[in-house]
């Protein structure tokens, strides 16, 4: 709501402005367009932020991209994660070999293994 609050309301000062040159006018837009875009991404990273710091990730339906916001977990590890589903328990993952001690021990407390 506030990012497009803002978008209007730049839109609405470009144009009470003086008259502009089309090109700097395209340039003040893309300006303006790639500053909301970067806004909008930075409120979507706090918001999955909190949400996984509410709320424990379950290992058994959780998504890859959701596995790799994990701290120390990348796209291979979150593969070997999936592959091995399902878990009855989080320290499965060392049990089987999947995350290191030192891995896991970054992740226990974000995450669950439920059914």
């Amino acid at each position: 709501m506030a990012v497009r609050s803002l978008f209007l309301f730049l839109a609405g000062c470009l144009s009470c402005s003086v008259k502009q040159n089309p090109d700097q006018l395209k340039d003040k837009t893309a300006e303006t367009t790639g500053a909301l875009k970067r806004d909008a991404q930075a409120i979507a990273a706090g918001v999955r932020e909190g949400w996984s710091r509410d709320k424990p990730l379950n290992l058994n339906n959780g998504t890859k991209a959701q596995l790799e916001s994990l701290p120390g977990i990348d796209a291979a590890r979150a593969d070997r994660i999936i592959a091995k589903r399902p878990y009855s328990k989080p320290e499965e993952l060392m049990n089987r070999r999947v995350l290191s001690r030192h891995e896991y021990d970054r992740i226990s407390e974000l995450v669950t293994a439920k059914q």
